[in-house]
């Protein structure tokens, strides 16, 4: 079995799905913004700022900023309604049409007669975004919260801006659970850049597309057909019941990992290739890898299918 991302046809595009503006929160303007990003060497970015009232409900117009090299994708971080903690919902949303209809959220702490967390991502996938459930850790989210968002198609398993501002990056706790309970869902590596921090530049997916456009990388992300990074790249993962093999720059870690406890090391110096024994996934109906390089970056494989998987017997 050999996941999407390394069959489909096309090359890949490095984009970053998670960045502020002075239309919101962050402290530089979109065409900037832009700027830097392409100057950083980025096929592509969504300008994702926080779709609220106080704000006036930003949905950023980057088209003029995409050229020959470089696109964007129309997207906004959106919110509404309250988790267990109390606070508000941050829901990321990318692909969203311009004329996407505000929720009743004039502030960053939720009131009431507005739409619910899950409501507001079923509606922002109806009208054809990506929808991903951002920084749970950073949020404070229960696995309660995280089973709600039925309208994910990922969870955010790095967040940049999190892991400088405060230590709460990880997203692979929620992720891992939601996919033991059946959950299909991808993995995506962002920035959440505002650069008032070091939080750019920090994590990013590779999609696997035929064309640098907007439309041919949404429909790319809703297939999966992609992995996040900080900088190793993955280049070929195939997994049969004997093994998972992978492809990758110089790492010095290959880490398979499944339901539970399930996880299995390849250690080494600049490992290229390697092959992880299945032995250990008997009991897990999904896998994924993760690479990690001499200096600690991480690159990310997609959830897929595990064929070494022995069903239970009832």
């Amino acid at each position: 079995m050999i996941p999407s991302a390394f069959t489909a046809t096309g090359r890949f595009y490095r984009g970053n799905l998670h960045t502020h503006s002075t239309l919101s929160d962050g402290i530089l303007a979109p065409a900037e913004v832009c700027r830097r990003y392409k100057a950083e060497g980025y096929d592509f970015i969504a300008l994702t700022d926080h779709f609220v009232g106080v704000y006036n409900y930003p949905l950023a117009d980057t088209v003029p900023f995409r050229d020959d090299a470089f696109t964007t994708i129309l997207g906004a971080e959106l919110h509404s309604g309250a988790m267990e903690n109390g606070e508000l919902w941050h829901i990321l949303a990318v692909g969203l049409p311009a004329d996407f209809t505000p929720s009743n959220s004039p502030a960053f702490v939720p009131v009431d007669d507005q739409e619910t967390g899950p409501e507001l991502a079923q509606r922002a996938r109806d009208a054809g975004a990506f929808v991903a459930v951002a920084h749970p850790q950073w949020s404070g989210m229960s696995l309660s919260d995280a089973r709600s968002i039925e309208a994910a198609h990922a969870v955010e398993i790095y967040n940049h801006g999190c892991a400088m501002g405060c230590d709460r990056a990880d997203g692979a706790f929620y992720a891992d659970l939601l996919l033991s309970e059946g959950r299909d869902l991808t993995l995506i590596a962002t920035d959440d850049a505002h650069f008032s921090e070091p939080d750019h530049f920090g994590g990013w997916v590779m999609v696997k597309s035929e064309e640098n456009s907007p439309e041919a990388l949404l429909d790319a992300l809703k297939r999966g057909d992609f992995y996040s990074s900080q900088g190793p790249e993955l280049r070929h993962v195939e997994v049969s019941d004997k093994a998972m093999t992978v492809q990758c720059s110089a790492v010095s870690s290959v880490i398979v990992q499944g339901h539970g406890s399930a996880a299995t090391a390849v250690h080494g110096e600049s490992l290229t290739q390697a092959q992880v024994p299945m032995g250990r996934f008997y009991n897990s109906p999904w896998v994924r890898v993760t690479v990690l390089d001499r200096a600690g970056k991480r690159a990310w494989s997609n959830p897929m299918p595990n064929p070494a998987y022995k069903m239970p017997k009832k």
